[in-house]
């Protein structure tokens, strides 16, 4: 008679399975197994919010084999994630099979390494009902604002719509932003630069500070040019240097968050795509000459600590690949957000011997990619320090009507450190500052040209996937595990867009977005839903009861939606239609988007007198180097992008690579952007042109039948 460990997964199961031998029966149960019924809101408001759960349907079959199997084991552990939500499973799990969670039959591990594995067979504890009753608060809390607010949108905007506790306030700060944007006001102002010549031949640029000593502003052209007219004659020179040294610190390793935001600005990656490979990296990939093994810890962490082992291992792996002169004399030890949970460990790799290198060849490319960041940033936040040598320059300006001061600075690396490896990247552009000759004061300098530039001060960025996760976690608003299906779903709902990589709400989501600011102020409230995170961090470490922190919420929503309901009674409110540049040809309006059974497409705004519709176009602003007509983007069955003539199928013009705003210097067609194992190149349209690469231009035969049949 074995034991059975059960896990969430079966590729988990699988990797645990060579770790524990004969003794041990492992099985997966597929992710959770009951869940609150979907066809009614299933709590018991009356009764401090009792919840109803039901098996998940679709599961009979899988939880009859695991009820079966826990009757014949010898004794049932459950292994499954080390968070809220694995813990939750557990529960459900024990209550499904009988088990006694007062026992110690819980098992959890932050690697699946055989050490860890093995370890935490060894040492299992009873159910954390603390952790528990924090996932079935939350839980809780979600179904009575999806329920209870998601038909009052529908009855007020539109069918289909949803509400949420963290998708809400997502969605507000998109549309926040974008009224900021649409306020903000720009302001003029100029630049002078100077480009200036050693008498050694060496040439560097300084920019105009001010008169004198007191920096001034250039707020137009007129000053700028008076500035510059007074400079014509000027004698440059040295009129100070400034040298000092800068350090730089590594950052520090990943977690969920800063993994998802760094994925996207580095790799490009949805928060989606990056849990999704590093739940892979996390349960098991086949390594050559190792075998099946999980490659990084937990992914599901907001914890910065490293256990004792890592940083032992860390250390030696840098003294010996590196050089002592890279390892700095004590550990780094890195302080955790307020709030973080610390149940296990930052994001970083097993085992560094399995260097990005070493796997390369076992993995696939954007897997080997992930698996690089995570690697290279661990290794890095143990790393020395960067030192640099910095020069900070004032040259002055001497001329007969002005004595003007200019700035330049510079910086030379004296020892890379942690650079040698890894930089972290940010979402605001930095200017490099460039190597400056050697300079001593009082040297003449020669003015080789005097530049003056016309700048305007710009809105706030809209928000990428990095930054809205950023400032998700910085307002304290859900936890690691809701950001990437956060985003999904205010994609999915059509709240916002993306065009390239910002968020963008749509009218839809600016009129949902003020129906519930309006109405359900703490729902959208930044503070408020922070607040409620915090009452769920209070009932994971036992100090206040999961019911108390839903009445707390409950008792102020209730209120909010009953006023709404009376103060709006028969009020609907419309969405705006999207106007587009697409002119109705039969009677001459600009045709605007509208949302059908079977999609978006474009209708005339004068309907009911003119009822012309036709599909919703996408140009890409590209002439089709075939027969002149606009090439437009279109979806495949499968959601992938391709391009082609408006006129296709009667154009035979199609291509998988996205038109660029350049043209070809041989026959004028526009050039394709090819991206082939991450390098993106361009190649003529025109089959015809020696520049074209015809067997990487279009789709197969096959594939563009599927697309026309789609089209039709």
């Amino acid at each position: 008679m074995s034991n059975l460990l059960i896990v969430e997964s079966p590729s988990k199961a699988k990797t645990i399975k060579k770790y524990l031998g004969s003794n041990f029966k492992v099985m997966a149960s597929m992710g959770h197994v009951r869940d609150l019924p979907k066809s009614k809101l299933g709590i018991d408001v009356e009764h401090d919010f009792e919840p109803s759960y039901i098996s998940i349907r679709g599961k009979g079959d899988l939880i009859k084999g695991l009820k079966k199997e826990a009757k014949l084991a010898k004794k049932v552990y459950l292994g499954t994630d080390p968070d809220r939500e694995g813990e939750a499973i557990s529960w459900h799990l024990s209550v499904l099979l009988g088990l006694d969670g007062t026992q110690p039959i819980r098992v959890t591990f932050n690697e699946i390494t055989k050490q860890a594995v093995q370890n935490g067979v060894r040492n299992p504890r009873p159910l954390n009902m603390n952790l528990v009753d924090a996932q079935q608060a939350r839980r809780i809390v979600d179904r009575l604002v999806g329920y209870k607010i998601s038909p009052f949108l529908w009855r007020k905007v539109r069918k289909g719509l949803s509400a949420g506790r963290v998708q809400s306030v997502a969605t507000r700060l998109i549309v926040d932003r974008e009224d900021e944007i649409e306020a903000f006001v720009p302001v003029e102002y100029w630049t002078i630069d100077a480009l200036l010549e050693t008498g050694e031949g060496k040439k560097f640029s300084a920019r105009f500070y001010g008169k004198g000593e007191r920096k001034m502003s250039l707020d137009d052209k007129q000053a700028t040019d008076d500035m510059l007219a007074q400079l014509k004659d000027a004698e440059f020179s040295v009129q100070h240097v400034k040298k000092s040294k800068k350090k730089r610190n590594p950052a520090p390793p990943f977690t969920t968050s800063t993994l998802q935001q760094e994925a996207s600005r580095k790799l490009g990656f949805t928060s989606r795509k990056t849990m999704s490979i590093a739940q892979e990296l996390y349960e098991g990939v086949e390594i050559a000459g190792v075998g099946l093994v999980g490659i990084i810890t937990y992914m599901r962490t907001d914890s910065l600590r490293i256990s004792e082992e890592a940083l032992h291992e860390v250390r030696a792996f840098i003294a010996e690949q590196y050089g002592k002169e890279y390892c700095p004399k004590a550990p780094r030890q890195y302080k955790s957000r307020g709030g973080a949970q610390d149940a296990h460990e930052t994001i970083r790799p097993t085992t560094l011997s399995l260097s990005p290198d070493k796997v390369k060849d076992s993995l696939p490319r954007d897997h080997y990619r992930l698996y690089k960041l995570i690697w290279d940033r661990f290794l890095a936040c143990q790393m020395e320090t960067q030192v640099l040598d910095v020069v900070a320059v004032d040259v002055l300006a001497k001329g007969r009507e002005t004595r003007c001061l200019f700035k330049a600075s510079g910086h030379t690396v004296v020892f890379p450190g942690f650079t040698v490896i890894y930089e972290e990247s940010t979402d605001e552009a930095q200017e490099e500052e460039g190597k400056l000759p050697e300079l001593r004061e009082g040297q003449p300098l020669e003015l080789k040209d005097l530049s003056g530039d016309q700048h305007f001060t710009q809105p706030p960025p809209r928000y990428t996937e990095a930054s809205i996760i950023k400032a998700l976690e910085e307002n304290g608003i859900g936890r690691p595990s809701t950001y990437a299906p956060t985003i999904t779903t205010i994609l999915a709902r059509e709240y916002v867009v993306k065009e390239g990589k910002s968020f963008k709400p749509t009218p839809l989501g600016v009129v949902t977005t003020t129906l519930m600011k309006n109405h359900f102020q703490d729902i959208v409230d930044v503070e408020f839903t922070a607040h409620m995170e915090d009452s769920l961090d209070k009932v994971a470490g036992g100090e206040i009861p999961w019911s108390q922190a839903i009445r707390d919420f409950y008792t102020t929503f209730e209120k909010e939606l009953e006023t709404a309901e009376t103060e709006l009674g028969g009020v609907y409110f419309k969405v705006p239609d999207e106007e587009t540049e697409e002119i109705c040809e039969k009677c001459g309006r600009h045709m605007v988007v509208k949302s059908g059974r079977y999609g978006k497409f474009l209708a005339c705004p004068g309907y009911p007198e003119c009822k012309n519709t036709k599909p919703l176009i996408h140009d890409t602003g590209a002439k089709c180097p075939k027969c002149g007509g606009r090439i437009v983007m279109r979806m495949s069955k499968n959601k992938n992008k391709y391009y082609a003539c408006e006129f296709n199928p009667k154009c035979s013009f199609i291509t998988w690579y996205e038109p660029s705003k350049q043209h070809c210097e041989l026959c004028g067609s526009v050039l394709l952007q090819q991206v082939r194992y991450g390098k993106k190149t361009l190649v003529c349209s025109n089959e015809n042109c020696p520049n074209a690469t015809k067997e990487e231009q279009a789709p197969s035969g096959r594939q563009q039948q599927e697309e026309r049949q789609d089209e039709g």
